[in-house]
This record gives structure tokens, C-alpha cells and sequence, in this order.
């Protein structure tokens, strides 16, 4: 069996961000992920909640990757997991279809990882910071997994991220493996 990927890409200004393309670029050749780049499908905000519903069912590994704006993501995903993740689907009465999917927050902050502890500027560590979107996953009845974190991601090195980006690509295969290992052992009990 093989996990289908879903890459929910949400960058405003993809085209500036050397970090997030070198990310993308490690990835998209992967039979397994599609990419949905919601700025380019929502420049309005307008979000077609059927389609974005019908590609989470469709998929098992469900990545936003996204800048880590303001110790959260660009408005756009805010507004998407408003509409998208609604009553009767994510959640409540008729709800929990994502039930059982892996959620995975794919970031890049500007700042070094130091930051991100009690005594940096940032105060807390990226795992507490992302404490809101591993709540929505698990109120969705689906499985947070450890975030990927691409720091000081202005101001690296072009083979820095490079190298981060190589990092990305072995976390996705590893974690497709892994998520195909599992249904593969599922499988075998169910039979």
C-alpha cells in the first residue's frame, strides 16, 4: 500500500522565499504527494471547502507547510481550517472522517533554534507554539506528527538549505515508509 501525501502548501509570497521553494523542490517529484498550493488555488479566499474536503479523504499524510508567521501560519490557513474543517466533517455529529490521517506542520522560522527555548527572545520552544494545530489535529480525531522546522531560514546559506531541504525529503520518505509498514501490518491482521 502506498500513503498518499497531500502537501498543502500556504505562502503568500512563495516566490520570494528561496527556503520554502528549495523545500517544495526536495519533495514534488515524490509519486506519492500532490501539491496544493492554496494561495495559488485561493488568491481571494474564496476556498472551495468540497475540493479541500475530497483531497483530505483522498490522502493519508496531510502536510501544511508554511512560514512561521507570528508564531502561527499565513491568514490563508487560518481561514481554510475554519471552512474545511467543519462540523459534521472534522468534527461532531457525522464528523471525524480524518480520523486516523497524520497531520504535519512543515515550518520555516527566521530565527535560529536557540530562540525557541525559556531564556531565547521567542520564549518558548517551537513544539509549544504549535500546541493550536496539534489540538486541531487531535480534536479531528487525526495523529500529530513531530513538526519539521527549517530554522533561520533567511538568512542560512544557499547549501544550508540545500541541506535542510535533503533533511525535508528523507523526513517524508521515512514517514511514508513508516505510515506504509503500518497499514501494511493492519492489513495482515485483518486477514
Amino acid at each position: 500500500m502506498t500513503t498518499r501525501v497531500l502537501l498543502n502548501l500556504v505562502h503568500p509570497i512563495f516566490e520570494k522565499s528561496w527556503a520554502n521553494q528549495a523545500m517544495l523542490e526536495a519533495i514534488q517529484d515524490l509519486s506519492y504527494v500532490h501539491v496544493n498550493d492554496l494561495y495559488e488555488e485561493y488568491p481571494d479566499f474564496f476556498i472551495d471547502i468540497q475540493r479541500e474536503q475530497k483531497l483530505l479523504l483522498d490522502h493519508s499524510l496531510i502536510i501544511f507547510q508554511h512560514p512561521f508567521y507570528w508564531y502561527s501560519s499565513p491568514s490563508l490557513l487560518k481561514e481554510w481550517q475554519d471552512l474545511v474543517l467543519a462540523e459534521g466533517f472534522a468534527y461532531g455529529e457525522g464528523g471525524y472522517q480524518l480520523a486516523g490521517r497524520y497531520w504535519l506542520n512543515a515550518i520555516t522560522a527566521g530565527a535560529a533554534k536557540e530562540s525557541y527555548t525559556p531564556h531565547g527572545f521567542n520564549h518558548f520552544s517551537t513544539t509549544e507554539l504549535l500546541r493550536p494545530f496539534e489540538q486541531t489535529a487531535d480534536f479531528c480525531g487525526m495523529k500529530f506528527v513531530e513538526p519539521f522546522v527549517m530554522y533561520e531560514a533567511e538568512t542560512i546559506s544557499h547549501r544550508a538549505v540545500e541541506k535542510e531541504a535533503q533533511r525535508y525529503r528523507d523526513y517524508i520518505e521515512s514517514l511514508a515508509h513508516s505510515l506504509d509498514l503500518f497499514s501494511d501490518i493492519n492489513e495482515e491482521e485483518a486477514s
